[in-house]
Parts: C-alpha cells; sequence; structure tokens
C-alpha cells in the first residue's frame, strides 16, 4: 500500500509569552497538555489487548535474521519478569542494573523493573568493559547499590562483575555465568507465573514514583543519577504525541542505534513506539567506521516512518544516500520526519540532507531538532517548521513553561513541566542547585531568540554556560555558537572543534577531522592519520576556509585564528566523548593540554591565519 503522505501532520502552535521587568522572558504554549496513563507499561498492556499480533521490537539473531516480539508476547513477559523481581526483592532503594546494551532482553527486563515498581537503571556499557579500576561504574554502583544485574551474555561483564558488584547481589543472564555468583536464567524470570501481589503493586503505582534512573552523559562533570518518575515518562509522549500529530494515524517504525542509557533514545524513542503502538527495529549498527555499514544495511530493509540521528550519523548516511538511488528511494519511501541531536549540525550536512528530501519526495521531508535533558524526560523545546539553516530549537511543547533568564551576560534557559525530573538520587544538594527560586529547572545552557521581537519564531542554542571563557582581553568567548560556526565555515572538513584560548591573546581549534571529505581533497582513499592530515591539498583547503572564517568574523571572540587536525580520535574512556557522540570540550581540552601548546607555538602542523597587517 502506498504511503499516504497527507496524514503527516504537525502541531500548529499556539504560543504566549511574558516579558518581565527584571529582563527575563516566559514562553508556553496556549493549548494544554492531554491526558496520559499512569505508567508506560499501561499503554503498553492497552496495545497488547487491542492487537496482540502486532510486531514491537525486532532485533537480528546469531545468523542476522530479523527476529520479532510482539505485544502480546511482551505483555506477558513483562508481568512475568515484574512478578520475579518483586519475589526477589528488587526496588528503588535496591534497583536492577542493566549493564549490556540495547536489545529484547534488555528491553522486557527493564519494563518488567516499572511494571512491578522496582526501578532499573541502564548504563553505558563501557562502564563496564573499558577494563582498569572501573571508576564509572564504581560511581554508578555506589550511587544506585543495586539489588540484580543484568547482563544479556555473561562473560565480557565478568571481570566488572567480581570486581565491583557485591557477592549477595544475583545475576540474570540469557547466556552463560558469573561464577561464584547466584546466577538466574533471564528465561526463567519470563516463565514465572504472575501472582495477584504483583498486580497489586502494579495497580498501587502513581505518577510520582521513580520508573527508572538515567545517568547524565558526563559532558559537563561526573554522571549524576537522575530520578525519572512514572508521570515524567508519560506526560513526555503526550507532549510528543501532540506535536508530532501524524502518530495517531501512522504508529511509528524506527530503525534505532541510539544507546537506552542516555534519554534521548532510552525514554523518547523507546517510550514514543510503545505510547503509539509502533516497531522498534533494532539497528545493531552507528556512526562510526566499519559500523555505519550495518546501520546502512538495516536501512536498505526497513523503511523507517521516523528517523533520529546525530550529525555525525546524517553525514555518513548523506554519503551512502548520494551514492545509492535505491537506497534513498526506500529510506524516504514513507518517512514522515527527520530528527537530529547531541550535536550542532553543520550548513553543509544540513544542505545535503534536505536536498536529498526534497529530489526524492515531493515536498521534502522535515528535518528538524529540538532542546531537552535527562532531567526533562527529555522533551521540551521542539521545531516544526521547515527552516533554511540548522539550530533553530522550535518552541516549549505541550505542557512546557520555557524562561529565558538573564545568566552571566547571556540568557539561560530554564523549564517548568510536569516531565522535569523530581531531581538527583540521594544528592539532595545538587538538586536544590538545578532549580532557581521559583522552581525552574536550569539547563545550563544559553539560548538567543531566532527573532527579538517574536519568540514565537524559536530560539537557538547559545552554549554551555560552564564552556564560556574570557580571552585575555576579558571578552567573553560563547564556545557553543562559535564551535558550530567554524564547523560551517569550514566546509564539511570538520565534524566537530574544540574550542581553546582561555587566557590567550586569541582562539584556536583543535579540529576533529571528516576523514571521508579529506581523502577526497587529498585525491587518496587509502591515506590515514598524520599523512591524510598534513596532506598539501588538505592544509590548502582548510587554510582557505579559515581565513575565510576569519575576515567573516566580527570580533576576536569569534575569530579563530589557529587550527590542528586531530590525528587520533575522541576517547570514550578519557571522557572526551559520550556513547551518543557530545564531546565534552573541556575533557578534551584537559587530556590534550599538549596540542593546546603546540596550536600556540611554531609546530608545522598548525594551520594558522596571519594577523592583519
Amino acid at each position: 500500500m502506498a504511503f499516504d503522505r497527507s496524514k503527516v501532520r504537525f502541531w500548529t502552535p499556539s504560543v504566549r509569552h511574558e516579558r518581565r521587568g527584571d529582563g527575563s522572558l516566559v514562553i508556553w504554549q496556549e493549548e494544554p497538555l492531554g491526558p496520559y496513563p499512569v505508567t508506560m507499561t499501561d499503554r503498553f498492556m492497552e496495545w497488547a489487548a487491542r492487537d496482540p499480533d502486532r510486531p514491537w521490537m525486532v532485533e537480528r539473531d546469531d545468523t542476522g535474521e530479523w527476529v520479532a516480539t510482539s505485544y502480546g508476547e511482551g505483555a506477558a513477559r513483562i508481568r512475568a519478569i515484574a512478578t520475579a523481581l518483586l519475589a526477589e526483592g528488587v526496588s528503588v532503594e535496591r534497583p536492577l542494573l542493566i549493564l549490556s546494551g540495547n536489545s529484547t532482553k534488555h528491553a522486557l527486563m527493564a519494563l518488567g523493573a516499572q511494571h512491578a515498581g522496582a526501578a532499573s537503571a541502564a548504563i553505558a556499557p563501557a562502564y563496564a568493559l573499558s577494563g582498569g579500576e572501573y571508576a564509572k561504574l564504581r560511581d554508578v554502583v555506589g550511587q544506585l547499590t543495586p539489588g540484580m544485574v543484568f547482563v544479556e551474555k555473561a562473560d565480557p561483564f565478568r571481570p566488572a562483575i567480581e570486581a565491583v558488584i557485591g557477592e549477595d547481589v544475583p545475576v540474570v543472564t540469557a547466556e552463560g555465568e558469573v561464577p561464584g555468583r547466584r546466577n538466574l536464567s533471564f528465561e526463567a524470570l519470563c516463565a514465572t507465573a504472575p501472582t495477584p501481589e504483583m498486580d497489586a503493586a502494579h495497580a498501587a503505582l502513581t505518577g510520582d514514583d521513580i520508573a527508572k534512573f538515567l545517568f547524565t552523559s558526563g559532558t559537563t562533570g561526573a554522571p549524576k543519577a537522575v530520578i525519572q518518575t512514572h508521570r515524567m515518562l508519560c506526560a513526555n509522549q503526550q507532549m510528543v504525541r501532540q506535536c508530532y500529530v501524524f502518530l495517531e494515524d501512522i504508529p511509528p517504525v524506527v530503525v534505532d542505534w541510539a544507546p537506552w542509557n542516555h534519554t534521548a533514545s532510552g525514554n523518547k524513542v523507546f517510550n514514543m513506539v510503545i505510547y503509539n503502538g509502533g516497531t522498534f527495529y533494532i539497528d545493531d549498527g552507528r556512526p562510526a567506521p566499519g559500523a555505519m555499514e550495518r546501520s546502512i544495511r538495516n536501512l536498505r530493509e526497513v523503511a523507517p516512518t521516523w528517523y533520529f540521528n546525530v550529525p555525525l550519523g546524517y553525514q555518513m548516511l548523506a554519503d551512502a544516500l548520494e551514492a545509492d538511488e535505491g537506497l534513498r528511494r526506500h529510506f524516504f519511501s514513507r518517512l514522515a520526519m527527520m530528527m537530529y541531536a547531541g550535536a550542532g549540525m553543520s550548513q553543509p550536512v544540513w544542505d545535503r540532507i534536505t536536498r536529498l528530501a526534497d529530489e526524492t519526495v515531493p515536498g521534502g521531508v522535515l528535518l528538524a531538532t529540538g532542546f531537552g535533558s535527562t532531567e526533562t524526560g527529555p522533551f521540551a523545546l521542539m521545531c516544526m517548521e521547515r527552516q533554511e539553516r540548522p539550530g533553530n530549537v522550535g518552541i516549549p511543547a505541550h505542557g512546557v513553561t520555557f524562561k529565558l533568564a538573564p545568566e552571566a551576560g547571556k540568557l539561560e534557559g530554564r523549564v517548568k513541566s510536569p516531565s522535569v525530573t523530581p531531581g538527583y538520587w540521594r544528592d539532595p544538594e545538587l538538586t536544590r542547585a538545578a532549580f532557581d527560586e521559583e522552581g525552574f529547572y536550569r539547563f545550563g545552557d544559553a539560548f538567543r531568540l531566532a527573532d527579538p521581537e517574536d519568540p514565537a519564531k524559536g530560539v537557538y542554542f547559545d552554549g554551555r554556560l560552564a564552556e564560556n571563557f574570557k580571552l585575555a582581553s576579558g571578552t567573553w568567548v560563547a564556545v557553543g555558537a562559535l564551535r558550530s560556526g567554524l564547523v560551517d565555515d569550514l566546509g564539511g572538513i570538520a565534524s566537530d572543534a574544540v574550542i581553546a584560548g582561555e587566557g590567550r591573546e586569541e582562539l584556536a581549534a583543535l579540529i576533529v577531522p571528516n576523514l571521508a571529505a579529506l581523502r577526497a581533497i587529498a585525491g587518496d582513499a587509502t591515506l590515514e592519520g598524520e599523512a591524510l592530515i598534513n596532506h598539501p591539498k588538505v592544509r590548502a583547503v582548510a587554510a582557505e576556509r579559515l581565513a575565510a572564517h576569519a575576515a567573516r568574523a566580527t570580533g576576536s571572540a569569534s575569530r579563530v585564528m589557529r587550527i590542528m587536525f586531530l590525528a587520533e580520535p575522541l576517547s570514550f574512556d578519557a571522557g572526551e566523548v559520550t556513547d551518543k557522540g557530545s564531546v565534552n570540550q573541556r575533557a578534551v581540552l584537559r587530556n590534550r593540554a599538549d596540542l593546546v601548546e603546540r596550536l600556540y607555538s611554531d609546530d608545522p602542523a598548525v594551520i594558522r591565519v596571519a594577523p592583519a597587517g
């Protein structure tokens, strides 16, 4: 059946605002937020009763074939697991800790814990697989005091469990065992007969009860355990549904790789599928060399209706779509919208993706972004109007009140809504600091109005307040805006940039290279490392574009004068990049202080703009 694009509908905003005497601006939607269920598994059970054979979660098995779990099968297993977890004493105070990555079994364990009122916490698998002292894993375990651990395959996680997890904590596995521990079989949990006690525990849940914990990505400090209540999860999905109106008629089909230990996929995408009776295809690829090929293979077989990726993923996807007309037509065949987040998208990538959509689909396909955080569910701001350039994160969703408050020479974004966290687990001091005197959650991020006279036109991210610094002249540098502007000005040869220059006379940057673009410039697809980034043609193009960037800048705080390509990729273990692809600016500058010193030397690897005169 042909895809009916007349059903692709979005919200029609009715924005109100108030300008206050203290210089702050408050913005909200006039249309109220609609009703929502108490728990996400209530919604799951509704779909299971309505259409038990509808596919819910699909993943590849060991032979590479797709294997689907239906809503009916999932509902039965969720209730069984909930019963088993309660019998084992798993609770909010002793939650389920999920160490392994995205999978159907992972999803069932997490939903079983939610259904029982026994919270779970999924953490980045790398915390348990990186070896060494397992510092981040120890920190997480210390904050949560888990009562049970789930790993799909025991062997890769055995060293971390033995080193960090107490011997009294049982381990649930689908394959293998951890010697010397009480091991429980995943299948045995799924075979548990539901009890009236479990049903009563579920019926007693309220929106204020804790559904799960999510840890912040650590881009601005140590990971923090953010409380996620049932109200947060359900209210947030009602916001999504009222924004993406097409979900009423088009149950979402997603092909998604992003980790469930982060809010973008672990809350928004995961729950969007459940809330609207959709199907989640687990993408076993990711936007990285050697892994993106698996994502492309999956997109050849499954056409999504809603698609999410980080900007680097869109850059790699554009390479594939431009080279393969069949893939392009299949990818866009029933796509209602594309969303990007996790980092700023450069203008060249934006232009490539929108051009491909316009050439393939009459009227194109919306490419948009929004803004939120682990603490906001994450859905808070969203842009639903087609733009000419990336970066507009939109206006507040239904039920969200957005405040722009003067702070450190900028306007800090702050929000109130039913999907804002009550705080950080077992950390009242950190919780108090996260909210202002009116109870608004403070993003710690600055924003600027797209149109100073019309708040309904949306806002642009204007940098993390904690990342900004001063030059030797005392001039403040807005790092976020400068990073995205520099990447745009370099015209596709940079995937990201890390800005240096605190206390210096001029700005410099370490550049994360777009290797495919550099190889195309060099005319040699085999080049790697130093030979690639120092190729004369690459340096000539980079110097030309850097000079143009500097010429367009309006002052020293927006003009990068020196750059150097990174020869070594950013390190997850060193905290330089999260597993969703966000760059930790301060960690890179701290870990690579020697490169910063080289930036301000006469090192031949540095590409410079000659000072005027």
